[in-house]
């Protein structure tokens, strides 16, 4: 143990079976109407949006379980000889807020409330990152915004099967969803590859005015060239369903298919998005943790996704002068509160 680490909480503990298993360890705010954090971390443990087979909503708490193997100091990578997050971890700028409550059966009384707990977290002036859960939590959490936004969705599937009878809160329509929010300005669809897709939804898709990009042309002309055509500056939200990996990489994933991104495409995909725009806010689902390997495999990769990312986001200079505003806000809330 480093004897420079405080001991008797949760920073000083070493070993990813020990300690509270909050996201890396940061400090629990479960109370959004209090919520004082620049990133605020909230699960969503629902899987009733899959109509094939269930176990997602273990996702959060297996994913969080896998984010204590990683150092509470922040993540070194050697590629670029720094270590990311941290500031935000040394100053308790990442915030765990715990999970949506969810109404077993209730699928709108549970987009209501993943809506709702989204709405306080970006009152609060946090950026959202959302782990979940099936990808159907994606609408509910981009419909809280009520600023424009891109959307950028890495995805085997192209998850915009049309509304019939009632059957609307499934994860193969959320993107269905999102284009016709009036505040989302584009949907780009990244990876998109898988024969189950049906030519219809792809269609209707691109018809929309969607950009859907599959593997050939992704490969052709790289992540960065593709990235490159968004906005540059703009809002934009990324979701990332795990089977957007190739499929010998997520064992613990019903969905996942053949011909996928390898984790070093999609890393520079998320670096470049975090270069090229403001990210406002993520989210990463369909991991399975009862199909998974013994290791825990997917949902530690899981982990590693949203902590690569998330260091990339907090780097750019946007993010650290927006960091440091709050910072002088913090500052002058407590000078006003101690001469009062």
């Amino acid at each position: 143990m480093d004897d420079s680490r405080p001991s008797g909480n949760q920073r000083s503990l070493s070993y990813p079976f020990s300690g509270i298993p909050s996201f890396l360890r940061t400090p629990i705010q479960a109370d959004l109407g209090r919520l004082d954090a620049d990133v605020a971390v909230i699960g969503v443990p629902t899987d009733e949006g899959s109509p094939y087979m269930p176990g997602s909503r273990f996702g959060p708490r297996r994913i969080r379980e896998h984010s204590l193997r990683f150092d509470v100091d922040g993540y070194y990578d050697g590629r670029a000889d720094r270590t990311y997050l941290a500031h935000e971890l040394g100053h308790g700028l990442i915030a765990d807020t715990g999970d949506v409550d969810v109404l077993p059966t209730n699928a709108e009384g549970t987009w209501a409330n993943i809506s709702a707990a989204l709405r306080q977290i970006l009152a609060a002036g946090s950026m959202p990152v959302v782990i979940g859960g099936d990808h159907a939590i994606s609408a509910p959490v981009v419909r809280a915004w009520d600023r424009p936004v891109h959307v950028v969705h890495f995805d085997a599937h192209i998850d915009y099967t049309p509304f019939h009878h009632g059957f609307m809160y499934t994860n193969i329509q959320p993107m269905r969803h999102i284009r016709a929010m009036p505040h989302v300005r584009t949907l780009t669809q990244v990876g998109i590859r898988s024969i189950r897709n049906r030519g219809s939804d792809v269609h209707d898709s691109i018809d929309d005015g969607n950009r859907v990009v599959a593997m050939e042309e992704l490969r052709d002309r790289g992540l960065r060239d593709i990235v490159a055509a968004l906005p540059p500056g703009e809002a934009v939200y990324v979701s990332i369903d795990i089977d957007a990996l190739d499929m010998s990489l997520v064992p613990g994933c019903v969905s996942a298919e053949p011909n996928g991104l390898l984790y070093d495409e999609l890393r520079e995909a998320l670096i470049a998005l975090a270069e090229h725009m403001e990210v406002v806010g993520f989210d990463l689902v369909e991991v399975n943790p009862l199909l998974d390997v013994g290791t825990g495999l997917t949902s530690y990769l899981a982990a590693h996704t949203i902590i690569e990312f998330l260091g990339h986001v907090c780097a750019q200079p946007r993010w650290i002068a927006r960091r440091d505003e709050r910072a002088e806000m913090r500052r002058r809330s407590v000078s006003n509160a101690d001469r009062s």
